[in-house]
């Protein structure tokens, strides 16, 4: 259990009454440069869905302004809200966010990549049972990734090591996600992990739990390049996916840490899923 790190200070109320039907998660840190117009975006297509909705912007350990802008955008706008960290940890965020969250649906997207086609396909998964867990998978049939070839050979690289080392069977866990807060936000008391493994280990425990999983392919560009090296990046991904099978082969009384999933997981085909949008760019419309 990792929860003390977690604890955010909330800035806006939370006796919304009736609470509202979905729960937007935005982890920010230093994103004065792109999370005003992220937002903005975000507000003007989820009102165009006639859904009840609320945007959570957690703030992690900026030093650049983003608070103080996150601040005036929920004075303005009633369907924004802040928690605020004060350190940086984009794992916390999500999980202080996810605790947080009013909706009974929750999706998490970041700063710099955000699909409303994404949203709505997901979304149906979850209202009609389908899913409890709904992934955006940059390699899934019908993705179209176009970041830098030692990302892509990175995210391939980890998507790898995930199936051998912890059989987990999805291709992409990192990046946005569509859940059912009943389902998932409990497994967050078992999690150990934060920092950018933080989402790896919930989707891991999650399949464990044996909860329904499903992949849907995203297009994903960057906008600016990554704020931590690909070498850091990789050594940290080592490092976690080590310590995370031992975790979890605790967890399933594996004396080894053999890996055991119970869960299931069904990969959109080509033309299911959502066709535009990605990393940096504005929500796509339908």
């Amino acid at each position: 259990m990792n929860s003390g790190s977690d604890a955010p200070a909330s800035e806006a109320p939370r006796d919304l009454e009736p609470p509202p039907e979905i729960s937007v998660i935005l982890p920010a840190h230093n994103e004065i440069m792109l999370v005003g117009s992220t937002i903005t975006n975000l507000v003007s297509g989820l009102e165009r869905r006639r859904r009840s909705f609320e945007i959570v912007v957690v703030e992690n350990g900026s030093t650049d302004g983003t608070l103080r802008l996150v601040r005036l955008l929920a004075a303005q706008l009633p369907h924004v809200r802040v928690l605020s960290l004060a350190a940086s940890d984009y794992g916390a965020a999500l999980a202080a966010g996810f605790r947080d969250a009013l909706g009974a649906l929750i999706v998490s997207f970041d700063v710099d990549y955000y699909d409303l086609s994404f949203f709505d396909a997901a979304l149906r998964l979850l209202d009609s049972g389908e899913a409890d867990l709904v992934l955006a998978s940059k390699r899934a049939p019908g993705a179209r990734d176009r970041r830098p070839l030692l990302r892509r050979l990175l995210t391939a690289g980890f998507a790898f090591a995930l199936h051998r080392v912890l059989d987990l069977p999805v291709s992409d866990p990192h990046g946005m996600k569509a859940l059912s807060a009943s389902a998932v936000v409990p497994l967050i008391e078992e999690t150990a992990l934060r920092g950018s493994l933080f989402d790896v280990e919930l989707v891991a425990r999650a399949d464990r739990a044996g909860l329904a999983l499903r992949e849907l392919p995203v297009a994903v560009r960057e906008l600016r390049p990554p704020r931590t090296s690909v070498a850091r990046r990789t050594v940290e991904a080592a490092l976690g996916l080590v310590r995370l099978r031992l975790l979890l082969g605790r967890a399933d009384g594996s004396e080894h840490g053999e890996p055991k999933h119970r869960g299931r997981v069904r990969r959109a085909q080509e033309g299911e899923g959502p066709r535009r949008g990605g990393r940096g760019s504005e929500p796509a419309e339908t």
